[in-house]
């Protein structure tokens, strides 16, 4: 049954596949769908003058792909990276983007019984991109959409070009 007011991705009352992922402590999820390919860290051309959180960009068969650090968008205290560290190659709003988080966990399976309604965190904080709270054997997961992540003002990138999306294709 679901409460008055929940919210989330997927409207339509079936279970949905989400790939969880790390950033610190928390356990992080995301649209499984969205998802193109993960890959371990490798080094990044640099741009100058982009943002903190964009960490450069790499040749991907062919296709430049921006890399962003989670960690840096998040306000998280910045590590150095690891063997654990992966970058999760997403395929959203017409680009291909990679995603630096501390390590993928798993692909679960929630319902909707078991996503909540993401909390109010006030005027102060922008959390537009948290969809809600899932709840996987007494963990939590915080349910991020990554179309609104990616697409917020604060971390909207370049628009694609046409050749972009003829590469992206």
């Amino acid at each position: 049954m679901r409460m008055d007011g929940q919210t989330n991705a997927n409207s339509g009352g079936e279970a949905q596949e989400y790939l969880t992922f790390t950033l610190g402590r928390e356990e992080y999820a995301m649209d499984i769908l969205k998802v193109q390919e993960i890959r371990g860290y490798d080094s990044v051309t640099r741009i100058a003058n982009s943002p903190g959180f964009m960490k450069g960009v790499i040749n991907l068969r062919g296709v430049i792909v921006p890399i962003i650090d989670l960690r840096i968008k998040f306000n998280l205290e910045q590590l150095l990276y690891n063997e654990f560290t992966v970058v999760i190659i997403i395929n959203i709003l017409g680009r291909v983007i990679g995603m630096v988080v501390d390590g993928v966990s798993d692909v679960v399976t929630l319902s909707p019984e078991q996503i909540k309604a993401a909390p109010d965190f006030g005027a102060g904080t922008n959390a537009e991109y948290i969809t809600g709270i899932g709840t996987v054997n007494k963990q939590m997961l915080i349910l991020v959409d990554i179309n609104r992540l990616i697409g917020s003002d604060d971390l909207q990138l370049m628009e694609p070009t046409d050749s972009q999306l003829d590469l992206a294709a």
